[in-house]
């Protein structure tokens, strides 16, 4: 497999990344924006401005595309006319920061959230994941994880996966009619890996970042772990499968996540190496 090649750097802490209309979507988080990012002329467009950081996003079936607001813990849509509505408010829901997100090809939404003050110290807490439903109408569907990270959902929308990056594993449920998410068990337990974004593919099987060591790990349920890229002297945030084929996988890395330290260094980069197997299912 080939090195990583920097398709984009001088980013702030880049995050969320997602493939659609032949573009590279992607939150630059601490920049406070939404970022299209066009591999083939290296077009790179300002798509919304979100003064309180955003993370995960997705899209409704009509093609609005949906953005978390962290801090405020709100899901916000945009319009057809550049306006960012509210499109869903998880303050009762959420005990803090919002964070990542899957948007299942039905149009509902699966958000994450710290569930702590990690920036300010405070002792980690279990948490839940809040269900959006495609009219806003939100709703607890699991409880009880450890800093619900990057999730994905099947191609027959029948399971979400995520990752508990304060767990050291991947946790799959099955998805009930409603929304709720039942059956939990373990799809991998990772050995000294911290996962954060995830992304999979037609195999089945689980790209994931590790921004502690450095690498992206694609392992299958059960465990074992079957690629594993390294990246130097950088953080490995988030990652998803796109291009033409769905075989490049694009990484988010930095330096630092850091709100305080992230605008001054400026270390984000967007970066890409192809695989051999395609994406499959949502993101």
């Amino acid at each position: 497999m080939a090195a990583p090649a920097v398709l984009l750097d001088d980013l702030v802490f880049p995050e969320g990344p997602r493939w659609r209309d032949g573009a590279l979507w992607f939150s630059d988080m601490h920049d406070h924006r939404v970022v299209r990012l066009d591999p083939t002329t290296g077009v790179v467009t300002t798509v919304a401005d979100v003064p309180t950081q955003p993370s995960g996003l997705g899209w409704l079936p009509d093609g609005r595309i949906l953005v978390v607001s962290m801090t405020d813990r709100r899901v916000l849509r945009l319009e057809p006319d550049g306006s960012l509505v509210e499109h869903a408010n998880l303050c009762d829901l959420a005990p803090w920061h919002c964070n990542d997100m899957v948007v299942a090809p039905n149009g509902r939404a699966y958000v994450g959230n710290f569930g702590f003050d990690m920036y300010g110290d405070a002792t980690p807490q279990r948490t839940n994941i809040v269900a959006v439903e495609p009219d806003g109408a939100a709703h607890s569907a699991a409880e009880d994880l450890g800093f619900p990270n990057g999730m994905v959902v099947t191609p027959d929308g029948t399971m979400l996966i995520v990752g508990e990056s304060y767990g050291g594993r991947l946790t799959a449920f099955t998805i009930a009619p409603d929304g709720s998410l039942h059956d939990r068990r373990v799809f991998a337990a990772l050995d000294g890996a911290v996962p954060d974004g995830i992304c999979l593919d037609e195999d089945g099987a689980v790209w994931l970042a590790c921004p502690l060591s450095h690498r992206v790990l694609r392992v299958a349920d059960g465990g074992e772990v079957l690629d594993e890229i390294a990246f130097e002297h950088t953080g490995t945030f988030a990652c998803t499968l796109g291009g033409v084929d769905r075989r490049t996988l694009f990484v988010c890395t930095a330096a630092t996540h850091d709100p305080h330290e992230a605008p001054t260094l400026r270390s984000g980069r967007i970066e890409a190496v192809r695989v051999d197997v395609p994406g499959a299912g949502s993101p």
